[in-house]
């Protein structure tokens, strides 16, 4: 089982040429199912096998979102087996997925959006002040609505100064091209005037290497908690802020979507759930038989 495991993760990264993070993840839940059921041969595996290691699954306590995703890892990892003629078919294809809760994500207001970019400010007596670093995180975080892997994978030559854009790399490693505040960009200037090294990343650690998602991760938990925030602050509650800002500003949902990356509109949409309010009032105003005349 662990050798055909492998020689899928080399499919994936030679083949389907998938991110490192991508790769990590396949791997990881992958490895649960061959630790739950030995390191058998996948030929003696059917979906009476699988059903038994999703309701493990569920025993564990593990939420349906990330059930789901190992489902999908397995499923792939089983039609792979079958392409190869290594299985006559793929026992995943007759396990069912979760139904997922359908949780609204979390975000700011636009005050509380605004004091947390704005609250990195020098510490004394620190021997290696990052607080330029951290301002430029959290300005492109917000300005762009970049996920923290794309925040962290940027390189200098992807900005555009000229014309304020940034070139990301986002799931699937499919390009695109976002616009950046004229503050996030002076922020990230900033930072990078500051460094006496050249690098080829944008974001850098002590050692000068890439950020690390973690990183990004705790430099906004930091900050929420000097403000002492109860909402979530997350670079993901960023990533949800920017793109409810901008609708709530009456921004279209089609160029929302061109922005944070989503290959699905339904993606897109379920920002419309958190700002009905806005929406009937832009509804109110602009539809003609909205109002008794």
């Amino acid at each position: 089982m662990r050798k055909h495991l492998f020689d899928f993760l080399n499919y994936l990264k030679n083949e389907r040429n998938v991110s490192p993070h991508t790769e990590r993840s396949y791997l990881s839940d992958l490895e649960q199912l061959v630790d739950h059921l030995g390191d058998i041969d996948p030929t003696s595996i059917d979906h009476q096998t699988l059903r038994r290691f999703i309701a493990h699954l569920v025993q564990l306590k593990i939420s349906k979102t990330s059930i789901a995703r190992k489902l999908s890892a397995i499923r792939s990892f089983f039609t792979y087996l079958n392409r190869q003629g290594i299985l006559a078919s793929n026992p995943a294809r007759l396990v069912a997925t979760p139904r997922r809760e359908k949780r609204l994500p979390s975000v700011l207001t636009v005050d509380d959006a605004q004091r947390l970019v704005d609250s990195p400010a020098p510490e004394q007596g620190k021997e290696r002040d990052t607080t330029l670093r951290d301002r430029a995180v959290l300005e492109t975080l917000y300005s762009s609505g970049v996920r923290a892997s794309e925040l962290i994978g940027m390189n200098r030559d992807d900005i555009n100064q000229h014309d304020r854009l940034i070139r990301i790399r986002g799931k699937g490693r499919k390009e695109r091209i976002v616009p950046i505040g004229v503050k996030a960009l002076a922020a990230i200037n900033a930072y990078l005037d500051q460094q006496r090294a050249v690098s080829i990343p944008v974001f850098t650690g002590p050692s000068g290497k890439r950020l690390t998602a973690r990183t990004v991760q705790r430099i906004l938990q930091n900050y929420r908690n000097r403000l002492g925030l109860l909402q979530k602050a997350s670079p993901h509650t960023l990533r949800h802020s920017f793109a409810t800002h901008l609708l709530e500003s009456g921004a279209d949902l089609r160029a929302i979507q061109e922005l944070l990356g989503h290959a699905s509109l339904s993606t897109t949409q379920r920002y419309t759930h958190l700002n009905l309010d806005s929406l009937m009032d832009v509804y109110d105003k602009t539809h003609p038989k909205a109002r008794k005349r």
